[in-house]
């Protein structure tokens, strides 16, 4: 299955062909990533920061970046232009002319700017810059997405019979009832997205239907009948046990008559501690390739990596951005 969806991944994301901002460009392992993308279809990869600097690296490595667009934000054409577009979009917040034009100075708010005006599909970014860098420059030049009150994170967890979605497991420690079910209604559409399969929600908890009174419990339930009213067309249930949501009799026994128990394939964690433990747990006991972070809930797919990535890694997640953008809000 690992091999297989990874695979699958690559070939859907040739036929999309889109445009892939990386704004981390000072690295070897973008210059490597983006010949990769180019070489084998993958998308149309263009590299944002300084040329000079950028070449250097290629020349040290052995890398031809022929063919691969380069793009310096300060001397970009389109410097003003996004210098005041991200003034109105943050001047209520308090931003200042000069403090948009400091910011889109910097590869991942100008990276980001291409992204709201369109001429990328997709940015990339986070093998360098942090992730509360990126989230920010993401949620100040493209935003959430319409309706969505929380940016969040998902993992494909690729099992050798299944793949199942995973969230949020690395950005929200407590989500409120409300955020927990638009992390409910994102995984679901991203799942979707990337798999093309159908997804069915389970809302996970220590107790089933029921089975324990804890205010820990009343968020789930409060969780999924918020979801229940924002996406009345999404299979979605709980609050379930992860062994009624996994396991046939045990859903059946448990949940009878769920069109999800037994069967889920969206998993949607309570809080960030039941998240974190539970994909590293399948992870490594279950030998499980757990494929991201993905940064969700934006209004276009701007993407997080971890620092400690490799050059695979970042192949990966820029096919998903690109399936992700297909499917986008």
């Amino acid at each position: 299955m690992s091999g297989n969806f990874i695979e699958e991944i690559r070939q859907k994301a040739k036929g999309l062909n889109y445009r892939i901002a990386y704004p981390d460009a000072e690295d070897s392992r973008t210059l490597k990533t983006t010949l990769f993308i180019l070489e084998n279809g993958l998308g149309k990869p263009v590299l944002v920061g300084n040329p000079e600097n950028i070449a250097s690296i290629a020349k040290s490595e052995g890398i031809n970046l022929d063919g691969i667009e380069i793009v310096e934000p300060q001397a970009s054409p389109k410097f003003e232009e996004f210098s005041k577009k991200l003034f109105e979009k943050r001047k209520a917040k308090g931003m200042t002319e000069e403090q948009a034009r400091d910011l889109i100075k910097k590869p991942i708010y100008f990276a980001g700017m291409m992204l709201d005006n369109d001429d990328v599909q997709v940015v990339v970014g986070g093998n360098v810059s942090s992730t509360g860098d990126i989230i920010r420059s993401a949620i100040y030049t493209v935003g959430v997405a319409p309706g969505i009150s929380i940016v969040s994170s998902y993992f494909i967890m690729v099992l050798s019979d299944k793949l199942l979605c995973f969230a949020d497991c690395a950005v929200n420690p407590d989500p409120t009832p409300e955020q927990l079910a638009d992390i409910a209604i994102t995984s679901a559409k991203n799942f979707q997205a990337v798999t093309g399969l159908t997804p069915h929600v389970a809302m996970l908890s220590f107790s089933t239907k029921g089975s324990a009174s804890h205010p820990h419990v009343d968020k789930v339930i409060q969780a999924t009948q918020i979801a229940k009213e924002k996406a009345p067309n999404l299979m979605i249930d709980g609050e379930m046990q992860a062994d009624a949501a996994l396991v046939p009799s045990v859903g059946e026994r448990k949940c009878k008559g769920s069109p999800v128990a037994g069967k889920a394939n969206v998993l949607i964690f309570p809080d960030l501690d039941a998240g974190n433990i539970g994909y590293k747990l399948v992870e490594r006991l279950a030998g499980a390739q757990a494929v991201g972070p993905i940064v969700q809930g934006l209004s276009k797919p701007y993407c997080d990596l971890s620092r400690g990535c490799s050059v695979d890694d970042m192949i990966n997640v820029s096919c998903i951005c690109s399936l992700m953008a297909k499917g986008a809000f």
